[in-house]
């Protein structure tokens, strides 16, 4: 008998799936929350404040500062995602076996039956 190809429900239905959606959720918020507050300050300070414009470095505004220190926060927020991706990817391959294992063991109990 052909096995059953496995089913987005079936996933849907574990533990685990449901366990890794969480910590996705409790990973990607913040991170995102802390990039679009940290992206939108440049032009936001840029277009209603003069704070920018003063001199922090020598001849160096803030401005040039926030918006090199913008090119730092998305190289490092792109690093520590594909980090945790890679964890996420291991969770996954660990749930697509866990529910081909139950699969088969529902496949076993149909045969005997």
């Amino acid at each position: 008998m052909a096995k059953a190809p496995l089913t987005y429900s079936d996933v849907a239905r574990s533990d685990s799936f449901r366990a890794l959606l969480r910590k996705k959720k409790q990973f990607l918020l913040p991170m995102t929350l802390f990039f679009l507050a940290f992206y939108f300050t440049l032009p936001i300070l840029t277009s209603y404040s003069k704070v920018l414009n003063e001199p922090a470095l020598g001849p160096v505004s803030w401005a040039w500062l926030l918006g090199t220190a913008q090119f730092i926060m998305t190289w490092t927020l792109c690093t520590v995602y594909s980090r945790k991706a890679a964890k996420f990817d291991e969770m996954v391959d660990g749930i697509k076996a866990e529910v081909a294992r139950s699969g088969q063991a529902h496949e076993k109990g149909r045969k005997t039956s």
